[in-house]
């Protein structure tokens, strides 16, 4: 589903999808009229506008997620701005994504589907310095009140610089599948959908 107000580029954003195999089953202008089309349509992905007249696309993805966990969705914007991303990011979307790059934004379409995140690289940048810069010299014992483990703090604390599954294994020296274990736990006890969520809500809440 497609939930941008500008008609002229929406229409053009629908067809250059269609060419790359991705179908759009339903269309809104504004976020309030996105919160309640999904619901009806049903979409595997929804791509979201973040500047939205009157309900943003942040806020309605926030809506969105909040009556479907499992919903999916992908912020397209021309906004590079750090605070832009990470409200997105912990609104529950699951892609950010700039405007003018169609093939970026299938691969983000796709990855959401899938269940997976992704990035456009400069977002990728400002989220990486955002933790660098918010994150303080040692670990907090617990997270917004989650009970973490001390292994799970030590797995965290790895996923905040940016560490992959195998070299958060080899770091710690445990298998790669204690490893998915101890992350699965982490998302479900912090409350969010994937790594990127965690390693931003981790940071924002550990600031000095």
């Amino acid at each position: 589903m497609l939930v941008e107000n500008h008609r002229v580029y929406r229409e053009g954003l629908k067809e250059l999808l269609a060419v790359h195999g991705v179908s759009v089953v339903a269309e809104a202008e504004t976020g309030e009229d996105g919160v309640a089309l999904v619901a009806r349509a049903r979409p595997d992905v929804t791509i979201m506008d973040v500047n939205l007249p009157g309900m943003s696309g942040i806020a309605a993805t926030r809506r969105i997620v909040s009556l479907d966990p499992q919903a999916r969705v992908v912020m397209l914007t021309i906004s590079e701005e750090r605070a832009d991303v990470l409200d997105a990011i912990l609104a529950g979307a699951c892609g950010y994504v700039l405007k003018g790059c169609v093939e970026e934004l299938v691969a983000a379409v796709r990855a959401a589907a899938a269940g997976e995140s992704l990035l456009s690289p400069p977002i990728t940048g400002q989220v990486i310095a955002s933790l660098r810069e918010e994150t303080r010299v040692g670990r907090p014992a617990s997270i917004d009140g989650a009970a973490l483990s001390e292994r799970e703090v030590e797995v965290l604390a790895l996923m905040k610089d940016g560490r992959g599954n195998a070299e958060i294994a080899e770091g710690l020296k445990i298998s790669g599948a204690t490893v998915k274990h101890h992350v699965s736990n982490i998302l479900e006890k912090l409350g969010v959908e994937n790594r990127v969520q965690a390693a931003v809500y981790a940071s924002r809440d550990t600031r000095p």
